[in-house]
């Protein structure tokens, strides 16, 4: 993933749904914020997906069409190496309750370079409450790495 610019690192479970969300969403806002950085997403244990899940969640895509952001082209969620947690400058897991015990069990050595985001999965949290929290995170962020 050779790039000039400064990547951010989203983090959830499964790489399917929130964390994709967050990638898309920086990286079609970030141009009008700054133009050093760059968003890519990985999935802690994406083992836990059903194997008929598909390359990207229903919800994700429907969020992302509301907000007129292209989803294409489409990939299939990607397991996260330690090169990935390397080539990453900042790195978000959206989920702190989660996350942090996935990154403590397969990667102890990045637990505190990560920081943990609130929001919940599909199981514990509607979309139309999840998305809005990611899109006002992802806005958050984007005004913190301006300022850097």
């Amino acid at each position: 993933m050779p790039t000039n610019h400064s990547q951010v690192l989203f983090l959830c479970t499964g790489n399917y749904y929130r964390s994709r969300f967050a990638e898309y969403l920086f990286n079609h806002h970030a141009p009008n914020h700054t133009q050093s950085w760059q968003a890519f997403s990985r999935g802690l244990a994406i083992e836990l997906l059903d194997d008929d899940a598909g390359p990207l969640s229903p919800h994700t895509i429907h969020g992302l069409g509301l907000r007129d952001i292209p989803v294409d082209p489409v990939r299939a969620p990607i397991a996260l190496t330690e090169q990935d947690l390397l080539a990453a400058k900042h790195i978000v897991a959206l989920k702190q309750t989660e996350h942090r015990p996935l990154m403590h069990r397969r990667f102890p050595d990045w637990i505190e370079r990560v920081e943990y985001w609130q929001v919940d999965d599909i199981e514990d949290a509607h979309p139309r409450d999840a998305l809005p929290q990611i899109e006002a995170a992802v806005f958050e962020l984007l005004r913190r790495l301006t300022k850097a």
